[in-house]
């Protein structure tokens, strides 16, 4: 590829921006319920679930607090690497908290199996996950997930949040990408 350009090419609107607002809401309403008289923690996973950690915590509407952790498994590739690794830590301590993870998408479930068990080793009092996208045919490692947005095809898609080489990310909806298109 070019140095420059765009990678992939957007096909069709997997979730629509209306749709993903509509569950988004449902998601926060749940957690409100679950999380009643509780000050939880939820904790992003950059890059791809910054618009969706964002979203979360306002359709929560709970008093909590929002903090953020990096991990890379894909680089710039459209198939994770299956090598889970740390790129940023939370900057506080979640002892003795109630930390409600969020991410974007779940596929072969190594990355959310890896910080279940990094975040359980530092002693929070409870760690739920929340994911934006579960997909399921893709899954390698089995993972409790406590949210899910939605269930998706093995299909790679961009859009609210989620990247393929740094593009897309700003997408409303949940689109199909092409990582490979034929010129």
């Amino acid at each position: 590829m070019e140095a420059g350009a765009v990678p992939g090419r957007l096909g069709r609107v997997l979730i629509a921006r209306q749709e993903v607002a509509i569950r988004v809401a449902d998601l926060g309403l749940a957690i409100r319920r679950d999380y009643a008289g509780r000050f939880p923690l939820f904790v992003g996973i950059l890059k791809g679930a910054l618009v969706f950690a964002a979203d979360l915590v306002r359709a929560a509407g709970l008093p909590s607090s929002l903090d953020f952790m990096g991990v890379s498994s894909y680089g710039s590739a459209a198939q994770s690497s299956g090598v889970v690794r740390l790129t940023a830590d939370l900057s506080v301590s979640i002892e003795g908290r109630d930390v409600i993870l969020v991410e974007d998408i779940i596929d072969s479930g190594r990355t959310l199996a890896y910080l279940r068990r990094n975040l359980g080793t530092r002693h929070p009092k409870s760690l739920a996950a929340c994911v934006l996208l579960d997909k399921v045919a893709r899954r390698e490692v089995e993972v409790a997930v406590d949210y899910v947005g939605f269930a998706i095809p093995d299909e790679f898609v961009v859009g609210y949040g989620l990247d393929h080489g740094g593009y897309y990310r700003s997408l409303r909806d949940v689109v199909v990408l092409d990582p490979n298109p034929a010129d």
